[in-house]
């Protein structure tokens, strides 16, 4: 048998994120269920609570993951007899563009509840925390891709992430702006029972479910 007869290659399976936003929540909103709904799985409208962090860099944002694990070695075997995963981290860095409350408020850590700006001037002035607070976060990268069918929705959600590490903030001439780069990571959430989820939808996507090899369930 030729390899042409055996190989399945489907160029409409390659997916790219041509747009796309990552949406903050507080901890107290109700975790997201579902990313689509309708006959035509269409994107359900995010509760109030949720806010886009705007424009980020061209990169986007990158999902990085972590594992360690433990091995056993045994007399006589030249390698590991048992190995078990010890970490397994899931982090999303991006570099947001924007400078808003929201930016602020994830970047310097502060609670900005009640940051207002002076009442003559307008003025804003935060002072960095003698000990920051480990705030957590519903955080929802929602990416998108094109198809004839319409579009593919590729999301990554943490209903229970925190702010572990910050970039450089670069102030000064060039085609950058100044910018907040921050790291999430993952932590598991009591209440969903995950730390991460992936979440694929869109009408573009139930179309393809056959040619992905996908069942759809009947009820």
């Amino acid at each position: 048998m030729p390899y042409s007869a055996l190989r399945d290659k489907k160029q409409e399976l390659i997916r790219k994120a041509r747009d796309g936003s990552v949406f903050i929540a507080p901890k107290s909103a109700a975790l997201l269920t579902t990313l689509t709904t309708g006959a035509t799985a269409d994107l359900v409208t995010l509760p109030t609570e949720w806010e886009d962090l705007g424009w980020m860099s061209t990169a986007g944002a990158t999902f990085g993951r972590t594992t360690e694990s433990s091995q056993v070695q045994s007399f006589g075997s030249t390698e590991p007899t048992r190995e078990d995963i010890t970490r397994d981290t899931i982090t999303m860095q991006v570099v947001a563009q924007q400078t808003s409350l929201l930016t602020i408020g994830l970047y310097t850590g502060v609670d900005t509840a009640n940051l207002k700006g002076a009442v003559t001037t307008g003025e804003v002035s935060i002072e960095k925390p003698t000990l920051p607070n480990p705030r957590y976060y519903h955080v929802l990268g929602l990416f998108v891709d094109q198809s004839s069918d319409g579009e593919i929705y590729l999301a990554r959600y943490m209903p229970n992430a925190r702010i572990t590490e910050f970039g450089e903030q670069q102030y000064g001439e060039g085609d950058d702006p100044i910018s907040y780069p921050m790291t999430f990571t993952g932590f598991d959430d009591s209440d969903a029972g995950y730390s991460h989820r992936w979440i694929f939808g869109g009408p573009g996507w139930l179309a393809l479910l056959a040619d992905m090899g996908i069942t759809q369930a009947t009820s």
